[in-house]
This record gives C-alpha cells, sequence and structure tokens, in this order.
C-alpha cells in the first residue's frame, strides 16, 4: 500500500475496487471521511510499532566472568539504539567497572541503604533515578541491588519482585540472581520467582540458555 499526501488528502494505491467500495459504504455508515478511516488505521499502526515493551526478565549465574561476558554482549546489541543503558550495583562490584567503562548510566543512590525496613523506598527512589536520566527513552536496565539483596534476604528480594512486577518500567528490566542463592531458596519462591518473569535464561560462560517452566498436569509424565 503505498500513500501520497496530495494537499489534505490520502491517495491509496494499491485497492482494488472492492476494497474502495467497503471503504465507501462503512465511510456513509459511520458518517465519517474515508479519509479519516484511512487515517485512523495508520495511526493505530504507527503506535503499535512505536509500543515500548514493560519486560522482567530474570538472569541466573553462576560466576563473575559469565556475567560480565553477557554485559558486553548486551551492550554491543544495544549500540547504535535509542535504549537508555543502565543499571543499579552495590558499591565495588564488579560489574560496576565493566558498565561505566562501557558508559553505561549507574542509578545508584548513595548512601547505598537498600537493606533493612527502608530498603523498598530506596529502592523505589533508585528506579525513580534511572527514569528521569533516560528522558523518555526506553530503559535497558540490569539491576544488581536485587542480587546484593537476595544475598541477604530472599525474602526480601521477593517483596521488592512483586512491587516491581505491578509497576514496571518501559523498556528492558535484567534482575540477576546467583544460582546459589537460587539452590538455597525455599521450592515455593523459585516457582514464584520464576512466575514473576516473562522469560528466564542461564548465563554460563558465553553461551545462554533459555528455561521454560509450565505447570503440568500429572498425566502428562506418561505422555510421548
Amino acid at each position: 500500500m503505498q500513500m501520497i499526501s496530495l494537499t489534505k488528502d490520502v491517495l491509496i494505491r494499491g485497492f482494488d475496487d472492492s476494497v474502495h467500495s467497503k471503504l465507501g459504504k462503512k465511510s456513509d455508515q459511520m458518517g465519517v471521511s474515508i479519509n479519516s478511516i484511512v487515517k485512523d488505521a495508520v495511526e493505530q499502526w504507527l503506535d503499535k510499532k512505536t509500543h515500548v515493551p514493560h519486560v522482567h526478565d530474570l538472569l541466573i549465574y553462576s560466576d563473575e566472568k559469565s556475567m560480565n561476558n553477557f554485559l558486553k554482549s548486551l551492550n554491543r546489541m544495544t549500540n547504535d539504539t535509542e535504549w537508555f543503558k543502565s543499571f543499579a550495583a552495590p558499591p565495588k562490584h564488579h560489574t560496576e567497572k565493566v558498565l561505566s567503562k562501557l558508559d553505561w548510566f549507574n542509578g545508584t543512590i548513595k548512601p547505598y541503604k537498600p537493606h533493612g525496613t527502608d530498603g523498598s523506598k530506596y529502592c523505589g527512589k533508585v528506579m525513580q533515578n534511572i527514569v528521569k536520566e533516560s528522558q523518555k527513552k526506553p530503559i535497558c536496565c540490569v539491576d544488581f541491588m536485587i542480587t546484593d539483596i537476595a544475598d541477604n534476604s530472599f525474602r526480601h528480594a521477593m517483596e521488592l519482585e512483586k512491587g516491581y512486577d505491578e509497576a514496571r518500567l518501559p523498556g528492558l528490566m535484567f534482575c540477576p540472581y546467583k544460582a546459589s542463592n537460587l539452590m538455597n531458596s525455599d521450592i515455593t519462591d523459585m516457582i514464584e520467582l520464576f512466575m514473576m518473569h516473562d522469560k528466564i535464561f542461564v548465563v554460563k560462560n558465553d553461551d545462554i540458555y533459555k528455561l521454560h517452566v509450565t505447570k503440568e498436569s500429572i498425566h502428562k509424565i506418561f505422555l510421548n
């Protein structure tokens, strides 16, 4: 479909007589012009194409080297794009040097206080800081605060995850967890954590594995 602007009219090429006839009848029924119908369809199409996803993904890793490799790959994938690359991490975290060198914005606020009774408020302020600095660009963020929080209290990390899942930022949010923390957690908490995220990835060396977790019936064990 080719569209050419002539003054304020829209000329559509590629529509056959049948389509033009249907458009004409529909415009008469609705009491609007064909141009208005086409304009509305184009605006809806553009809106879908410019829609920013609200993605919440889980990253599982066991060693610093694997995570650093992932971050460098993520940086290459988002180069020359509109993504606002950001992160949050505790002081002297191994990723701080890597991401700062790659010119990612560190949204962490000093003094660093994500633990305790005011931890949730602190984390909220960090997210607000990242949103403000993004200047309405879609956000690509890796949150190592949640890694640190899970080191101290997996239950607190779960509470923060629930809060974020209900009010996601526009863009991509990656929540990294150490494999050891997951393995030492309660199985119910682990499943709940999986279900709160859109996708689950395991990072090892230069490889990324995607996990699929679904609730199944006992009967399916005997199928296939």
